[in-house]
């Protein structure tokens, strides 16, 4: 199902073209590259080749920024989790040295990307509404458009604060051409409302063709919720509230909804938009491959049959590995979320590697496997909201509503179940040790998916993995690079190319 989504993105612009201009004479002279929003958008086909740009503008998160490094980098490289095997890439070194600024490539790149996304959702959302069409699909490729315009804001509004706020198709004469920052709380206004327009747009429960669905908008507005209720809006009680009931709807009414059974699922092409992952970006070789291969093999040892040398720029650091409690499977090698052994050019005798790697990207079909040569391509999709999350999500929210209550526990202890870990029973806990070991959880079974600095910015709290506490933000050292975090990193700046070519974003984030 996968395959036919991200094909039609390509296969749609083949379509249009011949709906556009071949109705005519081919003696009639016209211009067949003067296509725009005015003359684009007029049949059916038009909706559904916009929503497909929308979906594969998605995928710059992987795109390059630079030598040996991505776009993805931007949101491990400073959580401390994470290090690097080569010093090629400044821009990705300052990252883990936390003296990143305006300059910095994967932040220019993130604002383009996330913008670009904001523009494509915008022109959908504009012009779809006038296009007669089969209205239960009109109203889909709209819920869809608000749910990807609502991820990209909240994605930026995470990163920067006060940011532009542009809600329509702008073109060198419209008025906000120039737009100011709007303060995060108008942000954060329209994306509960987008999401609450996807919730009720017709959309399956779950899209094995890796669109967006129901069950995505819930648990995204969920994520929302979370945010809204910490750091920097502090809703506290009434937001916790909608993140738990949110997440509920989900918990409750799963349908097709679990956890894997097996950790490899999360890595396994054949089970990409289904069960577990709720919502991922999608990656298919003969188009647009999944980048994270590359960046977490271990630099220069021969693990891989088929696929480029590895690079080693995004590796655990020990401390973190080290963090993970004794018989936690997600830390077994080649079995959860690290390896620290594969087989000798993907297929052959066992290869010590001296140490652990990133093992929850792995495409084992890309590098091979004992007896099985490896593809060199991969079509893995990159994992944006995944069940487990949806759980954590509501053992959160509903212990700061009133301290844990047997839902709460129930949803931590699936989470440590499937690690092969021991839960104190539920009378063990207080509010503040059950919250803690919610985070714990978090950082564990969620990391190297994006998540977790947005955690340790709306938390303001940081995981010490050396000593298993939890630390204020600020004054954190990030053991990567020993380098302390400080206010100004609650955010990013904003990209020095955006200040020249707009003043009304003035002034730059606070320290930058």
């Amino acid at each position: 199902m996968k395959t036919i989504l991200i094909k039609y993105i390509n296969i749609i612009s083949c379509v249009i073209l011949s709906f556009t201009l071949g109705c005519s004479s081919f003696l009639e002279e016209q211009d067949p590259s003067n296509l725009n929003p005015e003359n684009f958008y007029t049949i059916s086909e038009h909706a559904e080749a916009g929503i497909m740009a929308a979906y594969a503008d998605l995928r710059f998160v992987g795109g390059g920024a630079g030598i040996f490094s991505s776009n993805w980098q931007l949101l491990e490289a400073v959580t401390g989790t994470s290090t690097t095997e080569t010093a090629q890439n400044s821009d990705l070194n300052n990252l883990y040295g936390l003296i990143y600024d305006g300059h910095t490539q994967h932040i220019v790149n993130w604002w383009n990307g996330l913008y670009r996304v904001v523009g494509q959702t915008n022109l959908v959302i504009e012009n779809v509404p006038g296009i007669e069409m089969d209205e239960t699909r009109k109203v889909q490729i709209l819920g869809e458009a608000h749910f990807l315009r609502a991820w990209a804001y909240y994605h930026a509004v995470r990163i920067w604060g006060d940011i532009a706020l542009i809600t329509s198709p702008q073109t060198a004469t419209s008025e906000n051409f120039y737009p100011e920052r709007f303060p995060q709380e108008e942000v954060y206004n329209l994306i509960v409302t987008d999401l609450l327009e996807a919730e009720s747009s017709r959309l399956p429960w779950m899209d094995g063709s890796g669109r967006v669905s129901q069950a995505a908008a819930k648990a995204l507005l969920a994520k929302v919720y979370l945010t809204m209720a910490g750091f920097p809006l502090n809703k506290g009680t009434s937001h916790y509230q909608l993140a738990a009931d949110k997440s509920m709807e989900i918990i409750a009414n799963p349908g097709s909804i679990n956890l894997f059974d097996s950790y490899a699922d999360i890595r396994n092409v054949a089970t990409d938009n289904a069960v577990e992952d709720i919502f991922e970006i999608q990656f298919l070789a003969n188009i647009a491959g999944n980048p994270l291969q590359q960046p977490m093999l271990p630099y220069y040892k021969p693990i891989s049959a088929g696929a480029a040398t590895g690079i080693g720029t995004t590796v655990p650091t020990e401390q973190f590995y080290q963090s993970f409690e004794p018989g936690d499977l997600r830390a077994v090698d080649q079995q959860g979320f690290f390896y620290t052994s594969y087989f000798y050019f993907g297929n052959g005798e066992v290869y010590d590697l001296g140490g652990p790697y990133i093992f929850k990207h792995f495409d084992v079909l890309t590098h091979g496997r004992p007896g099985v040569s490896g593809t060199g391509r991969s079509d893995l999709n990159m994992p944006q909201i995944r069940f487990a999350e949806v759980l954590l999500i509501y053992a959160e929210a509903q212990n700061e509503i009133s301290g844990p209550n047997q839902e709460a526990y129930n949803a931590v202890k699936r989470i440590r179940d499937r690690a092969t870990l021991e839960t104190p029973n539920l009378n063990a806990f207080t509010q503040d040790t059950f919250r803690e070991a919610v985070w714990r959880e978090r950082w564990h079974e969620l990391c190297y998916e994006n998540i977790t600095w947005f955690d340790m910015v709306r938390l303001r709290k940081v995981y010490n993995s050396t000593y298993n506490n939890f630390e204020d933000f600020v004054g954190h050292v990030n053991l990567s690079s020993n380098q302390v975090l400080q206010e100004k990193h609650l955010l990013f700046p904003i990209p020095v190319p955006e200040l020249v070519n707009n003043p009304n974003l003035a002034p730059q984030n606070q320290g930058y």
